[in-house]
């Protein structure tokens, strides 16, 4: 599983860093490097660190597969190509992952189906690019403690630990995988990303396909993503410390009743959890009015949705993810 790093102070980060950068420079030599970047505090804290150590042979992709958060495509460009100086190439896979993902409902093959169909867009981009020789992943110690390893046991697999394929063409360049993530943050902060990035909520690499209980489809991403923004939105206005808020669809429906006719609709599960690490997490508790609101504007403005619930579950025993 790794050696894990801690650091503890400034000193830490700023030895962390260029220890990093020393070891990435000499790892790679002249070749050229691939990052997948999402836009999320990891990836985007080790395309910088790449980029610091070995320049403009960093290429970063962003692959659009159409299970991301509203207008996230938009902020990840708008960011990288405003503030960093770095080759960034947009993919849009929307097609072949809702393709893919047809009929799977099982939450490991998901995972599994989305690890290896990123391995195979990153190799595409690759190809054209020519002479790509490593792929940059922000993995954390917290992925690989849940993946598990040959000799234990894991929780689930992480679709950039246990979801790669066997025969990928790249070799891995992991700059994060010893730390947790107030850790990376520090590492981010410590490189100059903004704050907009660095306090930025944590966000699946599978994207909303794992915030959906059973087959994805593009409906039910629909629904999903309008119940996410309301959440993260309504918390966002309250001012409110929040670690991370999200919307689960669940694969079942329930009878419901607007403008006195019957529904029989999806409900939405609530998630809101606080946490350092991602290891362990407790589940908020959201001011009554706050919730009021939540659940009101989600059965008013998102069509298909008729019922809210709220997850007070901490990890353990459940995970902050459902799936």
């Amino acid at each position: 599983m790794g050696i894990r790093k801690e650091l503890k102070n400034s000193g830490d980060v700023e030895d962390f860093i260029q220890g990093e950068v020393e070891r990435i420079r000499e790892v790679v030599g002249e070749k050229r490097v691939i990052c997948a970047l999402s836009g999320g505090v990891d990836s985007s804290v080790a395309a910088l660190l790449v980029h610091r150590a070995v320049g403009d042979q960093l290429v970063c992709v962003f692959v659009d597969h159409g299970l991301l958060r509203k207008n996230e495509g938009e902020e990840v460009r708008r960011i990288f190509e405003s503030q960093h100086n770095i080759d960034l190439r947009h993919v849009d896979a929307k097609d072949r992952f809702f393709t893919k993902l047809k009929s799977v409902d099982n939450p490991e093959k998901k995972r599994k189906v989305i690890g290896e169909e990123f391995i195979r867009v990153f190799e595409e981009e690759a190809e054209k690019l020519g002479d790509i020789s490593y792929l940059v992943q922000g993995t954390l110690y917290s992925d690989v403690a849940e993946s598990g390893t040959k000799d234990s046991a894991g929780v689930k697999s992480h679709h950039n630990v246990g979801g790669l394929p066997e025969d990928m063409e790249f070799q891995l360049i992991e700059p994060l995988r010893s730390l947790l993530k107030d850790e990376v943050r520090r590492v981010g902060e410590g490189l100059g990303l903004s704050q907009e990035i660095v306090q930025r909520q944590p966000f699946p690499g599978p994207g909303l396909a794992i915030r959906i209980a059973g087959d994805v489809t593009e409906e039910k991403v629909r629904i999903v993503r309008h119940a996410d923004s309301i959440v993260t939105q309504e918390i966002g206005d309250a001012g409110l410390p929040i670690w991370q808020a999200f919307a689960i669809l669940l694969d079942i429906k329930s009878v419901g009743v607007t403008e006195n006719r019957r529904t029989y609709a999806y409900p939405v599960v609530v998630r809101v959890v606080d946490s350092r690490d991602a290891m362990t997490a407790h589940w908020t508790r959201l001011p009554h009015e706050l919730m009021e609101r939540i659940s009101h504007r989600i059965t008013r403005e998102v069509d298909g949705v008729n019922r809210v619930l709220l997850d007070i579950t901490s990890k353990p025993p459940a995970t902050i993810e459902w799936e």
